[in-house]
């Protein structure tokens, strides 16, 4: 339980190397140096930012979209919190103007990465479409005093925010709260509340991981329960605002996501060197880029995590037909009123290719007219909703999916689309 404070320790106890390597690395890059022009000089600046970025702790990035182009001109964005919760912020992207475009509400995962990660999912979605996103709050900031929060609370959040936005609105989920969005649009649908969306896209999502295995799904099956409640969940130290919460720590996610491709960031990183030697500084920002976004994580409340491997990933509730939220029995088959359309990526190697799709079975009475299947060549994980591919293939497909609902006509027959 004490592995958080020797982290930090340890942060703590690498200051002074690290205030070294930045004045290294300053010093070596003044053009006035004369070092700064020979291959030493260059190489000993590469090898300080290489140890300083290694040991730093990057904060939380911002979105940075202060602006858009629609019909050839630039639109002026303001970033707004329109809701507050103690777990989440639903944030729009206000674009100046009246625009008749389709409100989306964009659930982002809360898997390790702050919602920044979907950036350029946002960038690509603002000249057609009205943005909203969840900003889930990183669980070291939340007081304990604010309770728990689960796998059921996060349900919950959706349901107040599809609520507060209203029935015109497409609701997009990205990867790990697919379940939670179906979930939350099956309630609705039992309900027959207003604010059931007029569309929902799942987006490389594990609606039922028994289909396609991957090392993500393996993992917890293999392991137990209470393998993951002592190896990964840790208490806050004192210090931080939610002081002695338990948390499924950013920095162990981290070193997870990285596990699954040491050999493809120890490569970007020797890239990143041998860039900086030769001066190739607009490679080397690139990299800086991504991976200030990469290195960026949040904890997450245990009760989430563990109900999650629990619910989503051992027991495949949602998928057996036995997921229940506050005693209520969560039943797909009733949304009728919801398009549904799936995404998968075909190289995806954390919601594997067959994940998602099963959605499109549990919703059983939902017209075939009402669903679709999109398997975009090519993609991993990431590539499904950043990128190229993303904003040349899937954007395209998730764009006209939500227009053809939102215009009340007609939506294409049940099918599998693939792009290469």
């Amino acid at each position: 339980m004490l592995l958080y404070h020797f982290r930090d320790w340890h942060h703590a106890a690498l200051s002074p190397l690290r205030l070294a390597a930045e004045a290294t690395h300053a010093t070596l890059r003044n053009p006035f140096f004369p070092a700064s022009h020979t291959h030493f000089g260059r190489s000993v600046a590469a090898g300080a930012e290489l140890f300083e970025r290694s040991t730093r702790r990057f904060g939380k990035p911002s979105f940075n979209l202060t602006s858009t182009r629609i019909m050839g001109e630039s639109v002026r964005v303001v970033e707004e919190i329109v809701l507050k919760k103690p777990f989440c912020n639903l944030l729009h992207f206000k674009r100046e103007g009246e625009h008749n475009n389709p409100r989306v509400l964009l659930v982002a995962p809360m898997s390790g990465h702050h919602a920044t990660l979907l950036r350029g999912t946002v960038e690509a979605m603002l000249p057609d479409h009205d943005v909203y996103i969840t900003d889930w709050i990183d669980a070291k900031l939340v007081p304990l005093s604010q309770g728990k929060f689960d796998l059921e609370d996060s349900i919950g959040y959706l349901i107040d925010f599809m609520r507060f936005l209203g029935r015109n609105t497409h609701v997009f989920a990205v990867c790990q709260p697919a379940p939670s969005v179906l979930c939350a649009v099956s309630l609705l649908a039992e309900m027959d509340d207003p604010a059931q969306p007029l569309s929902m896209i799942l987006m490389g999502g594990p609606i039922d991981t028994r289909v396609a295995k991957t090392t993500v799904t393996e993992l917890a099956e293999r392991r137990s329960l209470e393998w993951f409640r002592n190896t990964v969940i840790h208490m806050l130290p004192f210090y931080y605002p939610g002081a002695y919460r338990l948390v499924y720590p950013g920095f162990l996610q981290l070193q997870g996501f990285v596990s699954m491709n040491v050999e493809r960031h120890v490569g970007e990183h020797m890239n990143l060197f041998r860039n900086l030697v030769k001066g190739d500084e607009e490679s080397a920002a690139a990299h800086r880029r991504f991976y200030d976004e990469y290195l960026s994580v949040m904890d997450i409340p245990a009760e989430f995590y563990l109900q999650t491997v629990e619910r989503v990933f051992k027991n495949h509730d949602l998928a057996r037909g036995t997921f229940t939220w506050r005693g209520q029995a969560v039943k797909p088959e009733a949304i009728r009123k919801t398009a549904l359309l799936t995404v998968e990526g075909e190289l995806d190697d954390i919601s594997a290719p067959g994940q998602t799709r099963p959605a499109l079975d549990l919703c059983r009475n939902l017209s075939d007219d009402m669903k679709q299947a999109h398997l975009q060549i090519g993609v991993g994980h990431y590539g499904i909703f950043n990128g190229r591919k993303w904003r040349e293939f899937v954007l395209p497909v998730v764009r006209d999916f939500m227009l053809k609902h939102d215009n009340s006509s007609a939506l294409p027959s049940v099918r599998s689309t693939q792009q290469s």
